[in-house]
């Protein structure tokens, strides 16, 4: 694997960081974006935690287990963190603050993120399923998304309805991606590419991508489809 692969997800990683602390640090309520720093440091000893996790070899030394580790340990908590925040009054008043251009912003990394993956199959450790040049069309997603956040930025009178359609369709397009993961990953499970599977992100720093990237991406457009269901003006 050429090291500019990793270091090139790496800094895919990173971006999303920083967007996600632009997010909070724009948040409407004042705490929030006082205390972003430390909402970012929280983020990063998770990352920190799966990097260990990953490097020592919990993911990848078994592929017989249900629910795969990789799930259990990485996936399973960031939904129950998000399933928390929107069934609190606490969890929807903080998410319902957070500005709607920087959530539509997180969504650019989807662009690198595919590139990384296209690398991947080239290498031969995802299946081209998951590639734009296979199911995957979620480079779509990162490329509108460059052009939704000039729109969200620039029009006074947004268009409820066009926002939402948008997110929901590139939901749609995250959520393809994430079943044709799951299914083409070494596990019991398993049911498509055999021949190749998805093995990627069982090693470092690619487990980063369900347990960091993948959660904010779901998260970011969940929260965008409550405020424009809810509360956009």
């Amino acid at each position: 694997m050429p090291l500019y692969i990793e270091w090139f997800f790496g800094g895919t990683v990173l971006m999303v960081f920083l967007l996600v602390y632009q997010t909070l640090k724009n948040s409407t309520l004042t705490a929030t974006g006082k205390k972003a720093i430390f909402f970012l440091l929280g983020l990063l000893v998770w990352s920190l935690l799966q990097a260990i996790i990953t490097l020592n070899h919990v993911y990848s030394k078994s592929s017989t287990t249900i629910p795969p580790k990789i799930f259990l340990f990485g996936v399973l908590p960031a939904l129950v963190v998000i399933i928390f925040l929107f069934l609190t009054a606490k969890g929807r008043y903080w998410i319902d603050s957070l500005p709607l251009q920087y959530l539509t912003a997180i969504h650019i990394v989807r662009i690198p993120v595919e590139l990384v993956l296209y690398w991947l199959f080239l290498h031969k450790t995802v299946p081209e399923l998951m590639t734009f040049s296979g199911r995957n069309f979620d480079i779509l997603a990162g490329i509108t998304a460059t052009f939704v956040t000039y729109y969200v930025i620039a029009s006074k009178n947004k268009s409820r309805l066009f926002l939402l359609t948008w997110n929901i369709i590139c939901l749609v397009l995250l959520l393809n991606i994430v079943i044709l993961a799951f299914l083409s990953a070494p596990s019991p499970l398993q049911k498509l590419a055999f021949d190749q599977p998805n093995i990627a992100i069982l090693y470092f720093p690619f487990s980063w991508l369900p347990t960091v990237v993948v959660p904010i991406v779901f998260l970011s457009h969940c929260i965008a489809i409550r405020q424009l269901m809810v509360r956009f003006k």
